[in-house]
């Protein structure tokens, strides 16, 4: 019973201190995807991380909220993504084409997005990462899980260089075709909605409670009652 106590109330706390997304992503209309600049491919799948930008961005197509573009001017929000490996410290390649995106055509049941970036995207942090002009081999770690990050753009010049308003980590997070990150963060959306529909709510109510009644008069509904009563024993 003590255990059981105890986890109910870590429950509670857990749902109160639950973190609600800014209204800023309420108000989001483009999105741009990116392997985050300080990351490399692991080498035993250099496209890893390439695959799980692409499966990212069709479960955001099939979602349909959100409009994608490789502009990080243009973006109001930017999301990384990183593969996991399964492993605390993993072997990795990088540089060169392992991290140039190539002509791509995607599509879903009702939607199609024609990439045509090559090279480097445009720049999202002031840090410029690896040296992506030759191929080498190096170790990184910290790359268990797979992971991903919303930040807030919106003439915001380099996004990346602040913290996330948004992450998940977990296995197989990236995983198509469940793709859970994508889930909890399309959640985590539909959560902020009902909470700045209750806001509004709250808002309207607050205003109505301040109105005056009609004919100017703030005469209880009591002494009306008091009255009616003298008025019936008469």
């Amino acid at each position: 019973m003590t255990l059981i106590l105890a986890f109910a109330v870590l429950a509670i706390a857990d749902k109160k201190n639950k973190k609600v997304l800014p209204e800023l992503v309420l108000k989001a209309h483009f999105v741009a995807v990116q392997i985050h600049p300080d990351l490399r491919e692991p080498m035993s799948d250099p496209n890893a991380n390439m695959k799980a930008r692409q499966d990212v961005e069709k479960a955001l197509m099939k979602w349909g909220r959100f409009e994608l573009t490789e502009d990080v001017e243009v973006a109001d929000l930017v999301i990384t993504v990183q593969r996991g490996s399964g492993k605390v410290a993993e072997g990795t390649v990088g540089g060169g084409p392992v991290d140039s995106r190539p002509v791509v055509l995607e599509g879903t049941d009702n939607s199609i997005r024609v990439g045509a970036h090559q090279g480097t995207p445009p720049a999202a942090t002031q840090d410029p990462g690896p040296d992506t002009r030759h191929t080498g081999e190096g170790v990184q770690v910290g790359m268990a899980q797979d992971t991903m990050k919303v930040y807030q753009a919106g003439g915001i010049k380099y996004p990346l260089d602040n913290a996330p308003i948004w992450n998940y980590s977990g296995k197989d997070g990236l995983k198509a075709p469940d793709m859970k990150a994508v889930e909890e963060f399309r959640k985590a959306v539909t959560e902020a909605e009902k909470a700045a529909q209750q806001k509004q709510q709250q808002k309207q109510q607050g205003g109505q409670g301040q109105q005056q009644p009609a004919g100017g008069t703030n005469k209880p509904s009591g002494s009306s009652f008091m009255e009616g009563q003298l008025v019936l024993t008469r």
